[in-house]
């Protein structure tokens, strides 16, 4: 790795304050596009659902060019008042101008997303993550030399990149897509609703002030990890560059590794908020019903298996990717955090959807105290220290999960099904346990053995192909994957589900 632990720590010095602020200026703004213009859309409105994209992209984009500039003018207040550490200073400033493009590329996503579009969406993410990645691994290879905080400025850039590119990839969309969306418009039979601007504003605002309070709940317990944790391993016994290169382990390798499975989680809970809303605005309960234990039923199916996964290969994963086995004992602890953290957010999307805004927000709050004063507590326990703040962050999102899974529950009556949703996916997760642990520690003796050049990474790559497959076939074969499950996955899932017939895969 090019800035080791002690350099992603001063790059994830940036992100909290950056997450925190992104939030406020975003001010759950594309959700509430999301829900106004689908249910806009299922009646019949283009006016009124294309009023709404135009208002909000120009609150977004006068919130986000505010903040960005306060953020950059304010780089050094925050690096001396809020990280403690000097150092901050660069990384802070240059990640600043991102949320701009942030924020108006979330105008864009949050309109396609209330139209069902979803494909746009995926495209940028996948642009904005790729250019991220590369111009920040050009920055710190040509920065490096110059000392580690100019290089974790350049990794913090990365971010800006990313931001510019996806935008440019939604713009050009909308520019090939909205002849479709206008000639829709113009034949719309329906009266359009004129009102008043500040109509369209309220609107917005009203929707979306309770999720800017849920969406900063998850930057203020960053920044509450990045005052409390390198301060209470301190009074552990760690001076400054340990305590930096300690968090650098639990919030710039193992977190981000608990993260991917909330790739597919995070879009899920996007594309449920308009679906939602558009049943509801169309009084269809029992579709509310149906999409709403597919998406738990989903879920699960992901979120059992990555936790189990990334605990049995923690070590070999968190040398294949960052070369630091130290971070493999964090990396085990907060394993479990994904099971919680992926049904956090489908149920808080669920919520969302039902137009039950504050819900997802209260759960989420009680987590974050529970996360917080455990945090306290246990990082400053010499024998646990930073994974003492992991195991917080499995007990806060738990908390946060089953709180908002109880209130879907009271709302909509959700059925469970407890042998659908957690026996049949969780047998099949031991049984792909099983397999990687059979798997790993031969392999990797037998390729040492026939003297292959990076063996352990090898076994690694293996053990999780191998670990996939295991479980896929576990699925299939106690009848836990449905012809509705695969028809959920994007693009290619109507093909998958015809696939898995033809092979005689799908119970009936």
């Amino acid at each position: 790795m090019l800035i080791a632990d002690e350099g992603v720590g001063l790059f994830q010095m940036a992100y909290p304050v950056y997450g925190a602020l992104l939030a406020l200026s975003t001010a759950g703004i594309p959700l509430a596009i999301s829900k106004l213009v689908s249910e806009n859309l299922a009646k019949g409105n283009y006016h009124a659902a294309y009023r709404i994209f135009r208002v909000a992209l120009a609150l977004l984009a006068l919130s986000g060019l505010v903040v960005s500039v306060g953020m950059y003018l304010g780089a050094p207040l925050f690096a001396s008042s809020i990280a403690r550490d000097p150092r901050a200073y660069l990384p802070l400033a240059s990640i600043a101008p991102a949320i701009f493009f942030v924020t108006v590329m979330s105008a864009y996503r949050g309109f396609f997303q209330g139209q069902q579009q979803m494909i746009p969406t995926a495209i940028s993410q996948i642009v904005e993550q790729l250019a991220r990645v590369t111009v920040a691994l050009l920055l710190v290879a040509l920065l490096l030399p110059r000392g580690l905080e100019q290089a974790a400025a350049g990794a913090s850039f990365g971010a800006v990149a990313g931001a510019f590119f996806g935008l440019l990839v939604l713009m050009f969309i909308w520019q090939r897509r909205r002849g479709e969306f206008f000639r829709r418009l113009e034949q719309q039979q329906l009266k359009p609703e004129e009102g008043s601007y500040l109509t369209v504003v309220h609107k917005i605002f009203a929707l979306s002030l309770p999720i800017t309070l849920g969406s900063m709940v998850m930057p203020m317990i960053s920044l509450v990890d990045l005052s409390i944790v390198p301060q209470r391993l301190h009074y552990a016994g760690f001076d400054t560059a340990r305590a930096t290169a300690l968090y650098g382990q639990l919030t710039g390798m193992a977190t981000p590794l608990v993260h991917i499975p909330t790739i597919i989680t995070v879009a899920l809970a996007v594309s449920l908020v308009p679906a939602i809303s558009e049943a509801m605005a169309l009084q269809r309960r029992r579709l509310v019903q149906e999409r709403s234990f597919l998406a738990v039923r989903m879920t699960l199916l992901l979120g059992l298996p990555a936790s189990v996964g990334l605990y049995l290969l923690a070590e070999p994963l968190t040398v294949l990717l960052f070369r630091n086995a130290e971070a493999g004992a964090v990396l085990a602890v907060m394993a479990g955090s994904v099971v919680f953290l992926t049904l956090y957010q489908t149920t808080a999307g669920i919520l969302q959807g039902l137009g039950r805004t504050s819900e997802p927000v209260i759960s989420l709050l009680c987590g974050a105290l529970v996360k917080t004063v455990l945090t306290w507590i246990l990082t400053a326990v010499p024998a646990l220290h930073i994974q003492g703040a992991a195991l917080a962050t499995v007990a806060g999102f738990a908390v946060a999960a089953l709180l908002s899974l109880r209130k879907v529950q009271l709302f909509i009556a959700l059925p469970l099904r407890p042998i659908d949703t957690l026996f049949k996916p969780g047998l099949a997760a031991l049984g792909m346990g099983v397999a990687i642990q059979s798997l790993f520690d031969p392999l990797e003796a037998a390729l040492n053995v026939a003297g292959v050049y990076r063996a352990s990474a090898l076994t690694t790559l293996i053990s999780v192909l191998g670990g996939v497959f295991v479980y896929g076939s576990l699925l299939f074969l106690l009848g836990a994957v449905r012809r509705a499950d695969l028809e959920m996955v994007p693009r290619i899932g109507p093909g998958l589900a015809r696939l898995a017939e033809k092979l005689h895969l799908l119970r009936r």
